[in-house]
């Protein structure tokens, strides 16, 4: 994806505060919360480190929908500073994911098969409602455009997590679990650099739009 695919020449203050927006993300916010219980609780049941990586994604988003809430309508400089801290967190939760992803892969851990593919399901359908809700505001600020980032590439892990159920059910193997939690990794370290790079030019515009003292 293009770095120049964000609008940057424009305050999306007054369309992010629009009550519409506000109603989307507390219910983002709903239902990513409650999909972190299920994902969690089914992850360690599984032994999944894929579906454990999606819990996390989970509770990370519903926390940037937390944040986003808070720094709605406020100055372009607060809505960039707000976006590096979830970029932050999205590269946190992109490193946690490779870390467990190498201790399943050195312990041999194979999970199971059916649990992952029907929570993988609920989860997609979950994030795909989201992201039918937020499609109006992709394009917006580096605030909007992390959220869209974040439930963009939780639709894609979800798929995922349901291809790595039918790998390690016809292969009896755990590799295409850890494929798979690699692959998500590599998506928040992307979106991460993405929401830091337009969170930045973004802070230099409103330095540069500052009157000068």
């Amino acid at each position: 994806m293009s770095a120049h695919c964000c609008g940057h020449d424009h305050d999306h203050g007054a369309a992010s505060a629009s009550p519409a927006y506000r109603r989307v993300l507390w219910l983002a916010l709903a239902i990513n919360f409650a999909m972190f219980g299920v994902e969690i609780g089914a992850g360690l049941a599984a032994q999944s480190a894929s579906l454990l990586a999606d819990s996390l994604d989970f509770l990370g988003d519903a926390a940037n929908y937390g944040i986003s809430l808070f720094v709605l309508g406020m100055a372009l400089h607060w809505r960039a500073r707000a976006s590096l801290l979830k970029a932050a967190s999205m590269g946190a939760f992109g490193l946690w994911v490779a870390v467990t992803t190498i201790q399943h892969a050195l312990a041999g851990t194979v999970p199971e098969a059916p649990v992952m593919g029907a929570v993988g399901a609920l989860a997609f359908a979950a994030n795909l409602g989201v992201a039918a809700m937020l499609w109006r505001w992709r394009d917006g600020d580096s605030n909007m455009r992390s959220v869209w980032i974040c439930t963009r590439n939780d639709a894609i892990g979800n798929l995922a997590v349901l291809a790595a159920a039918a790998g390690v059910f016809g292969s009896g193997s755990g590799w295409p679990d850890y494929a798979v939690a690699a692959i998500m990794s590599s998506l928040a370290l992307f979106g991460a650099v993405q929401v830091t790079r337009h969170a930045l030019e973004e802070l230099g515009q409103a330095r540069a739009a500052a009157p000068a003292e």
